[in-house]
């Protein structure tokens, strides 16, 4: 899986150093969580919400990785529990963002910087684009196109009436990926484990992107896997996310107060 081969890259050219880190504070917002780890480096992800409506008394947790026995627990012991909750996988892809910051900053890889994954892809012809996620603004700039546009979102209720026009249920990926173009898929792909079969059923030649606030790990194995671009974030002002998170900030507040967008282009990619 796309998660645990990019874990393992990262403990074949690090692994010393990732045993040093720890979970030096972490967030868990109604959208977003943010991690600051003991190196001070900062990583977000999509908060995955919980489905069922309570817990029963006989399934109640006080074990790791639960409220006040987050912070100061190894980053290792973390990406290598075989506890499994949202919460849990939520800070694993935050930790691994985190982790990942310092290396993309640390050059080897194409960054556009202050750039939005869609500023680098053509929307002229008559193409078959599919999003993976209700991405307002890319709905909005590409229905004003002559592309074909599928948008791929569990949620219905998501979109505006207008859009519903473009709505495919979510379970039926394998029907529209294979004839797409363009896809564009949300980093809570990364988060939920469920781009490894998004990614298998895409053709080749198509053109691949992965973007928003969870899509900030090293995209090694992305690229491997058919990713063109990986559309990350680049923390600006560290002080203020927290509050932003905490507050019920979204995607949209972090690139107006705290982070700006970035480009990791595969090699060749324009």
């Amino acid at each position: 899986m796309i998660i645990e081969q990019t874990y393992s890259l990262l403990k074949a050219r690090f692994g010393g150093s990732l045993r040093d880190l720890s979970v030096e504070d972490a967030r868990i917002g109604m959208h977003l969580t943010a991690v600051r780890l003991s190196d001070n480096s900062y990583g977000t992800s999509a908060t995955l919400a919980d489905t069922y409506p309570f817990t029963p008394k006989s399934h109640r947790d006080y074990g790791d990785f639960t409220p006040l026995k987050i912070k100061g627990r190894g980053v290792t012991d973390l990406l290598e529990t075989e506890k499994e909750s949202c919460i849990i996988s939520s800070l694993k892809n935050a930790v691994l963002n985190a982790v990942s910051s310092g290396i993309i900053s640390g050059g080897g890889y194409n960054i556009r910087e202050n750039c939005d994954p869609l500023d680098l892809v053509d929307l002229s012809g008559c193409k078959t684009i599919s999003l993976v996620g209700a991405f307002q603004s890319y709905i909005r700039k590409i229905a004003g196109t002559g592309n074909r546009l599928y948008l791929l979102e569990l949620n219905e209720s998501a979109l505006n009436p207008g859009q519903k026009q473009y709505f495919v249920p979510a379970e039926q990926y394998a029907r529209v990926l294979p004839v797409s173009d363009i896809i564009i898929i949300t980093g809570q792909t990364l988060v939920n484990r469920t781009i490894d079969d998004l990614l298998s059923c895409v053709r080749e030649g198509s053109r691949v992107i992965v973007t928003g606030p969870s899509s900030s790990i090293i995209p090694d194995v992305l690229f491997e896997n058919g990713v063109s671009i990986v559309g990350a974030v680049r923390i600006t002002r560290p002080e203020l996310l927290f509050d932003i998170v905490s507050e019920g900030g979204t995607g949209y507040h972090l690139y107006e107060y705290c982070a700006h967008k970035i480009c990791i282009l595969k090699e060749n990619e324009k």
